[in-house]
């Protein structure tokens, strides 16, 4: 009995390292589906939650008002109040993206994940509760609660997931966050179906289920392992460290991947762990902080988020029948919860460059079909079914590109010292930049009518071409190898030697200069 046991290990110990990396074990598969589920899923569930009950939720706060000052609220007033309603959520993440380098760097990346969900159960009990306390004031502060939840998480995921994965599984497992919210959204939609929870006496109780994920993930991910980078590297626990990594890898040995983050680990030792502050200054990061922040300022600025918020107005605004657009949302939430899927599968085949290009490509050209096609509606009657594809190729090119690459391009841009820095500042140009769709866009609507979408092609079209100048291909890349690819930009010389130390910044100059030359 013992015969094909023996062989087994021997047959492991024959294996290539490269090989082994590249397994999916089952607790490296439950980590990530926990985790993205308890966090990343919310994230899209509260993107969507309060589209379809709109109308119901905007004649709670006219009937509630009404009751306080006996008079009926002002159309204006009202659409400030929405408005507040929907763009609390991405200020409540700005300031969760604030948060997030303190905490994963004192309580670690599945530590911070767990904290977090205080985030989510406090603001599910508050909303779910407002038609009961009769008070819209509660719904407008929970959404900021709740938007911290999602600031944190947003940031914390993708790092978490990026350090528990091996090198060749990186760029598929990055993308499992933008699926779940993807997935997240898809749910809020079919919840808010008329029929369910879409109307006057479910709405509360819509709101409220966003709790029920965070409970999850706070009773199923203490039983599975804290990022071994985060133990070795920051906490210098190396007996965990290893431990963690064998759980993940589902072999003993981890020796090749635990002298990689040693190595990591005496640079960072001398180098100091990168505040935000010192990131700005760093030479050698210039252009891939840069990078970041355009990247996430075309993700949020070029109208995902809008279509996602006002969906249903769209749809109506489309000539869409008032009974169809709940149906056609459920749709344009399934195509996009299978162009993630698709992601996934074709990212490393493709790479992340090729993405980004194909996807703000078709964003743009789908913004100015779709402002052609609003613009003309009244005029030709088959319009409306034009509008309406126009939405669903957008949702499709956002989901491919836009929507999941950045956040792997951070991971593999930034080494350990500078991640949670630059995660930071990324995640609060993304919900800044969120935060100013949300209040702003209905505005926007009002004011230019068929013609708000010409703002969002123009700003998909320069993200476009930043991208094809500026950010080169990191499928596979080192970080070593990603720092010489922007090497000419930072006017900084890197050479290739035979390990992956990290890159030193203009003003050190390393020992051993055939593994770093920077001037």
């Amino acid at each position: 009995m013992r015969a094909p046991n023996k062989a087994m290990a021997e047959n492991e110990k024959c294996k290539d390292p490269a090989e082994k990396q590249g397994r999916l074990t089952t607790v490296l598969a439950l980590s990530t589906l926990i985790s993205a589920f308890g966090s990343s899923f919310q994230y899209g569930y509260n993107v969507a939650v309060i589209n379809s009950p709109a109308p119901y939720m905007q004649e709670f706060y006219n009937t509630t008002h009404m009751e306080r000052y006996k008079t009926e609220m002002g159309q204006n007033l009202l659409t400030l109040l929405w408005s507040l309603s929907v763009s609390m959520y991405p200020l409540g993440g700005f300031f969760g993206s604030l948060m997030v380098a303190p905490l994963v760097n004192h309580l670690g990346r599945k530590g911070t994940l767990l904290f977090n969900n205080i985030f989510s159960i406090v603001p599910a009990v508050m909303m779910g509760a407002s038609e009961v306390a009769k008070s819209y004031e509660i719904i407008i502060v929970a959404r900021f609660i709740v938007g911290i939840c999602a600031g944190l998480s947003s940031n914390v995921v993708p790092m978490y997931f990026g350090e528990l994965s091996p090198k060749n599984l990186r760029g598929a497992l990055g993308i499992v966050p933008e699926l779940f919210i993807t997935i997240g959204i898809l749910s809020a939609q079919v919840l808010g179906i008329r029929n369910i929870l879409g109307n006057s006496e479910g709405w509360p109780l819509m709101l409220g289920l966003t709790g029920i994920p965070a409970l999850i993930e706070l009773l199923l991910l203490p039983f599975f392992p804290e990022s071994p980078r985060y133990m070795l590297i920051q906490k210098g626990d190396e007996k965990k460290a290893k431990k963690a990594l064998q759980r993940l890898r589902g072999w003993d040995d981890v020796d090749a991947e635990m002298t990689e983050m040693r190595l990591e680990d005496q640079s960072e030792r001398a180098e100091g762990r990168l505040t935000v502050f010192s990131l700005l200054s760093q030479r050698s990061l210039r252009w891939q902080l840069i990078s970041v922040v355009v990247m996430n300022m075309g993700q949020q600025l070029s109208g995902v988020n809008a279509i996602y918020y006002y969906a249903d107005s769209i749809y109506s605004s489309a000539g869409v029948n008032e009974n169809d657009v709940q149906f056609v949302t459920v749709g344009t939430g399934a195509v996009n919860v299978v162009m993630s899927v698709a992601a996934i599968f074709i990212v490393e085949k493709s790479g992340r460059r090729l993405l980004l290009l194909l996807g703000f490509g078709i964003c743009c050209v789908a913004c100015v079909l779709l402002t052609m096609a609003l613009s003309l509606q009244e005029s030709v009657s088959w319009m409306p079914y034009v509008s309406i594809a126009c939405v669903i190729v957008y949702v499709m090119g956002h989901a491919i590109g836009p929507s999941p690459i950045p956040n792997v391009v951070i991971t593999e841009m930034f080494r350990q010292s500078a991640r949670s820095a630059a995660f930071m500042v990324s995640g609060s140009v993304h919900w800044l930049s969120n935060f100013t769709v949300g209040l702003v866009f209905p505005f926007i609507e009002r004011g230019l009518g068929p013609y708000s979408f010409i703002v969002f092609a123009v700003i998909c079209l320069l993200t476009l071409v930043y991208v094809w100048v500026v950010v080169p291909e990191t499928k596979k890349k080192t970080f070593l190898e990603v720092s010489q690819m922007f090497g000419k930009r930072n006017k900084i010389e890197i050479k290739l030697g035979d390990s992956d130390l990290p890159l030193k910044d203009s003003k050190e100059i390393p020992e051993d200069p055939e593994k770093v030359t920077a001037f």
